[in-house]
């Protein structure tokens, strides 16, 4: 019996935060056509100074035993009014792979990544990271952390 209260309380808790998540987007415009929004939404962490986040950006194709990759340019833009940041992959070349022989020539299905200049951006778990990418790309993120341990460098 004092179970039912606490479903509903998660159920109501879940819709809300589901809402909240949807109208936290409000700032950022829709995707154009012929591309793709990927949002981000960050744990807080208590010192978020010592994390950082790196954006993956790709594709899945099919290659062989070469090196593969796309170029692209990753375009940091400010949402006009709101000052809040957000990413656009343009510029996008490829793919391009080294030329080596394959011998037996086995195919296989991998993400091939977008050779970004700089992938990484601050940690901020305040306002999602919002990425807009050509349609059949896709975005994935790794956080990294400081050890906290900083290093002094010698003077030479």
């Amino acid at each position: 019996m004092k179970r039912t209260p606490v479903l509903a309380l998660v159920l109501l808790i879940g819709a809300c935060a589901t809402a909240m998540s949807q109208e936290d987007l409000n700032p950022w415009p829709s995707a154009e056509p012929g591309e793709t929004r990927y949002v981000i939404r960050l744990p807080e962490m208590p010192d978020e100074t010592a994390h950082g986040v790196e954006l993956i950006i790709g594709k899945q194709l099919e290659i062989d035993c070469n090196r593969h990759w796309f170029g692209g340019k990753l375009e940091r833009q400010v949402v006009s009014g709101w000052g809040y940041p957000l990413y656009r992959l343009t510029s996008v070349a490829g793919p391009a792979s080294t030329m080596m022989a394959c011998p037996g020539d086995e195919k296989r299905t991998a993400f091939v990544a977008v050779n970004l200049e700089d992938p990484f951006l601050r940690y901020n778990s305040k306002l999602p990271v919002v990425v807009y990418v050509p349609d059949g790309f896709s975005v994935r993120f790794r956080t990294w952390s400081a050890d906290g341990a900083a290093q002094d460098a010698p003077a030479e």
